[in-house]
């Protein structure tokens, strides 16, 4: 593959020195691999970033939309941070870390002289105050849902405040993604003072380490953040920052060009050439962290029966959806993982488009008339779904080819997820774009048992693999990235032949801003982090 993905050295020995590297994307050329490489060029002025939607939530802890997550990651940090180009980690709030012989005692020296923005120092007793409030739901300041943290904090046990600059992690096992999870938005650290004050109000009253302070949270319009001066890195070089919700892509768009705001992202494809014409604009597309799918949920009829499942890969045409709703700039999908992280197993065949095989499975399991169902699809375009009512349409016709007969069903946002995370759903278009460049953040998450629990999975067809389990469990025990890698691409034969997915769409990346936007580079994981950019003069 152009993009090659690699681990330095086996997890077991890895130290601040020698940084974990699991994934290096690059998308365009960079002038810095570290956030702090390069020096502002300007300081002041408000930059203005206009998503699809506002924040769910802005506690860091108790978050999963990628539209909190661009939010609250402009105002916490984590223990380490991906760098600036990829999703190598460097140290962040601690400086250094070392890992025992056996993999299960992680060790962080914390960085001095840090404070949270209500002036409470941070320590070792912050850490753990956030791991305990995620990982106990009986705890006081328990967040509401902590979402993440089943799996952000897989097989740890316990965390110790050695001393105020010394946290251990404590792991019944060896994981090895660990580090990476460690840089993931939702083990953010927050301020035991905030959160003890606000309670269940911390949601929206956020209060971290970060570059930016929270200043207002207008709901469904927009959230502003102030620079903050002693922020540990060096301050941000815009002294505000405003986060707007716009819906529409459409208005979003003219929002740029009529300078009302600097960035945004989501953008229609067949306003790429527009942009491009556009000698105030910036059109950025790059290889993209995300698949998006269908999922099929495997515990409702006719969905348990896999000549069905496979009946569905076969009557859709990923490569017409692409030409049509992705301007051609994206990939079709054949492995829950994108081809940019390693281990993909490019040996998996794809399902062809094929109706007259999807008829003829559908005959064999005893529907040689079809059948009917509900196609779910969301009502909020992702990075992986650019235009939701035009592509669930086009699925609805292509099945209907086949004789599926789908009727299309949408919810707002939360409510989509709420409901399809308790398998209220037969069929339902969603997606992932990956936290950590690391293949268990796919396949672990989103296919594994462990995660098909009603009520909080992330595994929407609810698919219970023991074949599967037993490969990722073993997977993130090992420390060797070879022999990961071997299991991975083992645990995507078995998916593919289960299919409980129609994998879709790997789509690229793709941002839009205005040219004064100054150091700006849209991460490969998604993430809008802004306080290393300013604004040309």
């Amino acid at each position: 593959m152009r993009y090659r993905f690699r681990i330095l050295v086996p997890v077991l020995l890895l130290t601040a020195a020698l940084l974990i590297a699991p994934v290096n994307l690059q998308g365009a050329a960079m002038a810095r691999t570290s956030w702090d490489a390069k020096a502002c060029g300007a300081t002041g002025g408000t930059l203005v970033f206009a998503q699809a939607d506002d924040a769910v939530s802005l506690d860091p802890n108790d978050i999963e939309d990628g539209f909190s997550v661009n939010i609250d990651s402009n105002m916490f940090d984590t223990l380490v941070r991906f760098r600036a180009d990829g999703t190598q980690v460097e140290p962040s709030l601690a400086e250094s870390w070392s890992v025992s012989a056996d993999g299960k005692t992680w060790t962080f020296k914390l960085r001095a002289g840090v404070k949270f923005h209500d002036g409470t120092p941070f320590n070792a007793e912050a850490v753990k105050f956030t791991y305990d409030r995620q990982i106990n739901n009986k705890h006081p300041y328990f967040p509401g849902a902590a979402p993440y943290a089943s799996f952000s904090y897989q097989n740890v046990t316990k965390v110790d405040a050695v001393d105020a600059q010394t946290v251990r992690f404590n792991l019944s096992a060896p994981f090895a993604p660990f580090l990476t999870n460690m840089a993931m938005f939702s083990t953010a650290i927050v301020s035991p003072t905030a959160v003890k004050k606000y309670g269940k109000d911390f949601f929206k009253n956020p209060v971290g380490t970060g570059p930016f302070r929270f200043v207002e949270w207008v709901k469904k319009d927009h959230v502003t953040m102030a620079a903050n001066q002693d922020y540990w890195a060096g301050r941000p070089c815009v002294d505000r920052l405003i986060a707007r919700a716009i819906p529409d892509n459409t208005v979003r768009l003219l929002e740029l060009e009529n300078r009302s705001v600097h960035v945004i992202d989501q953008v229609n494809p067949p306003d790429y050439e527009r942009i491009r014409k556009n000698k105030d604009l910036v059109l950025f597309t790059g290889p993209g962290l995300n698949t998006g799918y269908i999922a099929l949920n495997v515990e409702k009829s006719p969905f348990n029966d896999v000549r069905i499942r496979r009946a569905v890969n076969y009557a859709v045409n990923k490569a017409a959806l692409i030409r049509a709703f992705y301007a051609g700039v994206g990939a079709p999908a054949k492995n829950p993982i994108p081809p940019t992280i390693w281990s993909y197993n490019d040996a998996v065949p794809a399902y062809e488009y094929s109706v007259e095989k999807a008829k003829q499975l559908l005959a064999e399991a005893g529907y040689p008339n079809g059948f009917s169902t509900e196609l779910w699809w969301p009502n909020r375009a992702r990075p992986y779904l650019t235009q939701p009512p035009k592509i669930a349409e086009a699925l609805q016709a292509q099945l209907a080819a086949a004789g599926i007969r789908a009727r299309l069903v949408t919810f707002e946002w939360g409510t989509y997820l709420e409901k399809i995370r308790n398998a209220e759903h037969s069929m339902a278009i969603i997606g992932w774009i990956g936290d950590n460049g690391d293949p268990d953040n796919f396949l672990y998450v989103l296919l594994d048992k462990d995660n098909a629990e009603k009520g909080k999975a992330n595994n929407y067809a609810f698919y219970k693999s023991e074949a599967v389990h037993s490969l990722l469990i073993k997977a993130q025990q090992v420390g060797e990235q070879s022999q990961r890698a071997a299991l991975y691409r083992q645990a995507q034969v078995i998916i593919h032949n289960d299919a409980p997915w129609v994998p879709l769409v790997h789509a690229a990346r793709v941002a839009a801003y205005r040219k004064a936007v100054q150091n700006y580079f849209p991460h490969p994981l998604e993430i809008r982090w802004l306080h290393r950019v300013w604004l040309a003069r």
